[in-house]
């Protein structure tokens, strides 16, 4: 999730984000990413026992920043890839009464209990995460009872660190030519069978255009990279509605590693809404391409990427009739699912130790236990995140979005046949990218994935299902002119 470079460099495919001698051009956004840990216990080697960085007196009026410097004692050999922090609350002024957010193998490993729930399970939190400080490049050596430095500061609201690295190079400003994205899209940069599957579908996108105009129309800089470096007579214009000129001078900075010329690619300043042929040079486009990703979009639902349709729709009179959009189509996918977790965490509130709560419902977005017919909003969430869950059902498709056809709204409705019996809380819900015309390649960014947020839609009430008696009725409604997903559902 962080060291785009050496992924890289599996991956075999000759295309460069990171070329040797530039490999922080491309790298994870220094800041703590908000993540729950416990789902990564068994991936984590930890090559350290906890330690204090900053205490907070709330008696006393706070230093608005403050730096520290720690010596920490390696307890075993490996590279430092990341930090996880977390804070210790003490409650009274005896000190008897303390709340952790701790990973819970570091809590166990202490030997601090944690509160039991009424079903015998672990309590699990969604609001209060862990922290995770990526290092950068392949990460900090250690070697087992060495003393590593760290330099950790805090503002008013950011606290950040620095591990055994150089003062002069670290304190250094971003040049404008540095792209900082988040980890799942640095991971998602770096994975193989995905690079591959754009790769295979653009070059047969391209099969038989001898110098075609193509348009990015998101965000990737991937893209822009393959389509430049497969074909250098192509003429590529790269939207870039988040990245903007810091996209362009990315690209200018790895052409030479990649093989294309500058000189073929252009930031257009404007949205395809004012896009003309005039700025084409009156050629038409041959190719409209996006992962698609827009920059800064990352957290929402995975239906707010359906603007790569409304853009396609926007750039219609300006393309040619063999035109080739790529991904062609989108198809939303759904899967019943126990999530207990997650649906005790969203479950409205009422009285709590006297006092009534229900007034924050709506502005807290509850979605568990509402009155009536009432139904909560749909959230996205990682769902590899949400603490313990199960599939209840296979995998069913909703709806089809084809983007060779102009934006319109959508209707889909579909019965859910469970698999296991179980206690369904809700289901999540997805698009599927179809990049090609035979539908032979296609990226789910379904539960298994790590690297994208899926929809989760939570019943008002759990439900006792079973294979042979119960099914989910779900539709659902896509309006474009407000680019949501309106979700019914209803088991029996």
């Amino acid at each position: 999730m962080h060291d785009l470079h050496s992924n890289e460099a599996n991956t075999e495919d000759g295309v460069w984000l990171t070329p040797d001698g530039t490999q922080n051009i491309l790298s994870v956004k220094l800041q703590q990413h908000a993540m729950q840990c416990d789902a990564l216990a068994d991936e984590i080697r930890l090559l350290s026992e906890p330690f204090k960085v900053f205490e907070f007196d709330f008696w006393k009026r706070p230093d608005s920043h403050r730096e520290t410097k720690i010596e920490i004692k390696a307890t075993a050999d490996g590279h430092a890839h990341a930090i996880i922090s977390w804070w210790v609350l003490q409650l009274d002024s005896a000190g008897s009464i303390f709340y952790s957010t701790a990973p819970r193998w570091v809590r166990q490993s202490s030997g601090v209990d944690l509160p039991q729930c009424a079903n015998g399970m672990k309590d699990w939190c969604d609001h209060w995460k862990q922290c995770v400080w990526f290092i950068q490049g392949t990460g900090a050596p250690a070697m087992k009872d060495q003393i590593l430095a760290l330099r950790a500061s805090h503002d008013q609201t950011i606290i950040s660190y620095q591990l055994n690295m150089n003062d002069e190079i670290s304190s250094r400003s971003p040049k404008s030519d540095h792209l900082t994205l988040l980890p799942e899209r640095i991971a998602l940069y770096g994975d193989k069978a995905w690079r591959s599957a754009l790769i295979g579908a653009v070059r047969n996108a391209m099969s038989g255009r001898s110098s075609p105009t193509c348009i990015v129309a998101d965000d990737s800089v991937l893209l822009a990279v393959i389509v430049s470096s497969l074909l250098p007579s192509s003429k590529v214009i790269t939207m870039f509605p988040g990245l903007r000129d810091k996209g362009f001078n990315y690209l200018r900075a790895v052409a030479d590693a990649n093989k294309f010329s500058m000189d073929r690619i252009e930031v257009i300043g404007k949205k395809a809404s004012s896009l003309t042929m005039n700025d084409l040079k009156d050629e038409k486009i041959n190719l409209v391409v996006g992962e698609p990703f827009y920059h800064g979009s990352e957290g929402m639902l995975p239906w707010q990427n359906l603007r790569f349709w409304n853009e396609r729709t926007l750039l219609d009179p300006l393309l040619s009739e063999d035109a080739f959009i790529m991904p062609c189509k989108g198809i939303l996918r759904l899967c019943a699912m126990s999530l207990p977790d997650l649906w005790r965490s969203r479950c409205s509130l009422k009285d709590v130790e006297g006092f009534d709560h229900s007034v924050v419902n709506d502005t807290f977005g509850a979605c568990g236990d509402l009155s009536g017919e009432q139904q909560g909003p749909c959230l996205p969430y990682y769902v590899w995140q949400c603490g313990y869950t199960k599939k209840l059902s296979l995998v069913y498709s909703l709806m089809d979005f084809n983007f060779s056809e102009p934006i319109h709204s959508c209707f889909g409705k579909t019965k859910i046949k469970f698999a296991h019996d179980g206690i369904c809380h809700g289901f999540a819900v997805w698009i599927d990218w179809v990049l090609d015309e035979k539908n032979s390649i296609v990226i789910s960014t379904g539960p298994e994935s790590r690297y994208w947020k899926q929809g989760v839609q939570l019943l008002s009430r759990p439900v006792q299902v079973n294979p042979v008696s119960s099914v989910m009725h779900v539709e659902a409604h896509f309006d474009p002119d407000t680019a949501e997903l309106v979700f019914k559902s209803m088991v029996s």
